[in-house]
């Protein structure tokens, strides 16, 4: 059998509305190869899932199966199932590995693990500051900085990333000619440029709420380790968390104000266990030398920071708390925060707040 028709059979398995990941196993457990399944015949195949066998055989993928063929046969375009070579060995030690992977990018990175970055999508100036901080010093240390293209901490992950020319993957949860949201479209192409994305769902899968928590047991699969930077108590990033501890990867979380109510969510896994994280050091210690790019130097948080910036701390501050907590009178603060808000040291918040982001 040639590699396309291997490939229709696989397509054909997993284009079926109603046939899901659990079916799927299954139907394989029980046949082997998709082939196989179908050449079994339908009475064999309800032996194995019912009357959900009927299925398999009167839904016609036709126009599908082509459109998917093609799309796989452009530069840069990959469909990546269970028995293939290059399907990330990674994810078949998880309990429900995708059956397909669609790949934009090089497929080759789905083989080294690195590490997954997850948060808020409404995540604070600072949150995106740190994950962009961390993503780039772990990035040119030589890890794969792995995470879900959303807004906020996903996308400030990636970027960072790409800064340090280093190597990203995203995993959507969307099909993967379609990009979520609309607003990281330009991310998407640097990503697919030196990285990859990866979806598990069909070409023309929109933006369904519940395929984004299916799309981060992936994320976690193909990683060491998961940190998390910025979360609320109840968000996916902690599901991603916790797929991540199911697996056996390890879970990383970076404290924040207690008086914020993104920071809760990693002060709950560090109160679950979670290692508590400060700087890229912690988690390259934790993880061991396994770096093939030249060493970067982490940034310390130990360098002199200056008589504003000490006088700011981690919380959001009105000026005149800090006229009181330097000495300087207004007229004499607002030109330097100006200039560490151009330097990218701090941000400006409603109501004439200023907070550091480092």
């Amino acid at each position: 059998m040639s590699h396309n028709d291997s490939l229709a059979a696989w397509l054909r398995l997993t284009l079926i509305p109603g046939i899901g990941g659990e079916t799927q196993r299954k139907l394989l457990a029980a046949f082997g190869l998709p082939e196989a399944i179908f050449s079994a015949g339908r009475l064999e195949a309800r032996g194995v899932i019912g009357n959900r066998a009927d299925l398999l055989f009167d839904f016609d993928p036709t126009e599908a199966l082509a459109h998917s063929l093609e799309w796989a046969s452009q530069p840069g375009q990959h469909i990546i199932s269970l028995a293939d070579e290059a399907y990330p060995k990674a994810l078949l030690e998880i309990a429900d590995p995708p059956s397909l992977l669609y790949v934009r990018g090089n497929p080759a990175l789905l083989q080294k693990r690195g590490l997954a970055m997850v948060g808020s999508r409404n995540a604070t100036p600072q949150g995106v500051q740190t994950a962009e901080n961390f993503a780039k010093t772990l990035a040119a240390k030589g890890l794969t900085i792995i995470s879900g293209l959303a807004l906020g901490i996903d996308a400030a992950a990636h970027r960072g990333a790409l800064a340090a020319k280093g190597e990203t993957i995203a995993v959507i949860g969307t099909g993967p000619d379609r990009i979520y949201p609309a607003r990281n479209k330009e991310l998407a192409l640097a990503i697919v440029e030196s990285g990859a994305i990866v979806s598990e769902f069909p070409l023309g899968t929109p933006a369904i709420a519940s395929n984004f928590p299916r799309r981060n047991r992936i994320i976690s699969g193909l990683s060491y380790g998961v940190l998390v930077v910025e979360a609320a108590p109840e968000s996916g990033s902690l599901i991603t968390a916790r797929l991540a501890a199911e697996q056996g990867r390890e879970v990383f979380a970076i404290p924040g104000s207690i008086h914020s109510p993104v920071a809760r969510g990693c002060h709950k896994l560090i109160k679950q266990g979670a290692k508590l994280v400060e700087t890229a050091a912690d988690i390259l210690e934790e993880l061991g030398s396994f770096n093939t790019a030249p060493a970067a130097d982490i940034p310390s948080d130990k360098a002199d920071e200056g008589p504003i910036l000490a006088a700011l701390g981690h919380d959001p501050c009105c000026l005149d708390d800090l006229v009181e907590r330097t000495t300087m009178s207004a007229d004499q603060l607002l030109p330097e925060l100006l200039t560490l808000e151009l330097c990218g040291l701090i941000a400006t918040l409603p109501g004439n707040r200023y907070q550091r982001l480092n």
